[in-house]
């Protein structure tokens, strides 16, 4: 199965828009995808979700910085890098998450969830927002 992670995280380094047409490889038709904003199934919605990053996003990026692989499962620690579009912002924000992997036996993603703190890793980097979520933090913490 290391051979089946190593694709994983190669694709995902590589990620562009046109490699979206590989996702049939990489995932199994009917895989599960959740991250803090998504929960979907098949590969048509996971495409989506990555179709609405780059709508999103300028020069989103993925790198692995860490992997565990354990039989037909992993972890991968990761570093998630990209450019707001829709703010007056020319610097790179960097979210840093896991993602857990469970393999088909062919070695395609069959359950992939994302692990992540939204708050303190992408709304506190947000105008405005950003503001309230580090009052709201600096209270709850005392």
């Amino acid at each position: 199965m290391r051979a089946a992670v190593q694709r994983a995280v190669d694709f995902y380094e590589g990620l562009t828009p046109a490699a979206l047409d590989q996702l049939p490889r990489l995932y199994t038709e009917n895989a599960r995808f959740k991250d803090p904003f998504n929960e979907v199934r098949g590969v048509p919605a996971i495409r989506g979700v990555f179709e609405h990053m780059y709508a999103s996003l300028h020069k989103p990026r993925f790198v692995v910085t860490q992997r565990i692989v354990d039989g037909h499962q992993c972890f991968l620690v990761w570093e998630f890098r990209f450019r707001f579009r829709r703010f007056d912002t020319h610097a790179e924000q960097v979210v840093r998450g896991g993602s857990h992997l469970v393999l088909a036996p062919d070695g395609r993603i069959a359950e992939h969830r994302d692990y992540w703190d939204a708050a303190e890793e992408l709304y506190e980097k947000l105008p405005l927002l950003g503001g309230l979520m580090r009052w709201l933090k600096r209270r709850a913490n005392g």
